[in-house]
C-alpha cells in the first residue's frame, strides 16, 4: 500500500529521490499517489479483471463492447497521466525516479499482462517506462513483473 511505502521510505531513510525532501517534488509525488487510486489503478485493474480474470472465472467470453468501453476508460486516464504528470519531464517528480514512478509502472503493467500493450502507440509513455526500467535495473524490473506478464497464459 501507499502508506507502507511511505513508512518504509521514512523509516529506512532511503535516498532522497524516492520520496523527496524538497516540498515541491514531494507534493508532485503525493499528488500522483493520491490521484492514481481511482484513475490508473482503477482503470488498469478493471481492464485486467475484465479481460483476464472474469472470463477465466466465469468461462464466458468477453463481449467486444465491454472490452472497448473499459479500454477507452483506461485511455482517458493514460492521456491525463502523460499530460499532467509526465509533461516533458523524465519522471513524475522531475529528473529522478520516485515512489510515484514505481507505483505508476506497476499499475500500468497489469493491462500489459492482460495483452493490452498501452506503451505501443504512446512514445512518451514508452520512453518513461524505459527510464524507470533502467533506473531500477532491467533484470529486477523483469523479475518483478514476471507473474503479471504471464497471467494471460493461465
Amino acid at each position: 500500500s501507499i502508506a507502507i511505502l511511505l513508512y518504509l521510505a521514512r523509516k529506512f531513510k532511503t535516498p532522497d529521490h524516492w520520496y523527496p525532501s524538497d516540498l515541491q517534488k514531494r507534493a508532485r509525488v503525493d499528488e500522483y499517489l493520491s490521484w492514481q487510486h481511482v484513475n490508473i489503478r482503477g482503470k488498469g485493474s478493471k481492464l485486467f479483471l475484465t479481460k483476464v480474470l472474469l472470463p477465466m472465472l466465469t468461462g464466458q467470453p468477453l463481449s467486444p463492447e465491454k472490452l472497448e468501453a473499459v479500454t477507452e476508460e483506461l485511455n482517458v486516464v493514460l492521456k491525463q497521466f502523460e499530460e499532467k504528470f509526465l509533461q516533458d519531464k523524465p519522471f513524475i517528480a522531475g529528473s529522478e525516479i520516485s515512489l510515484a514512478d514505481l507505483v505508476a509502472v506497476v499499475e500500468l503493467m497489469q493491462p500489459v499482462g492482460a495483452g493490452y500493450d498501452l506503451f505501443e502507440e504512446r512514445p512518451k509513455l514508452a520512453a518513461w517506462r524505459r527510464r524507470v526500467e533502467e533506473a531500477v535495473g532491467k533484470q529486477l524490473f523483469q523479475e518483478a513483473h514476471e507473474g503479471i506478464l504471464n497471467a494471460k497464459n493461465l
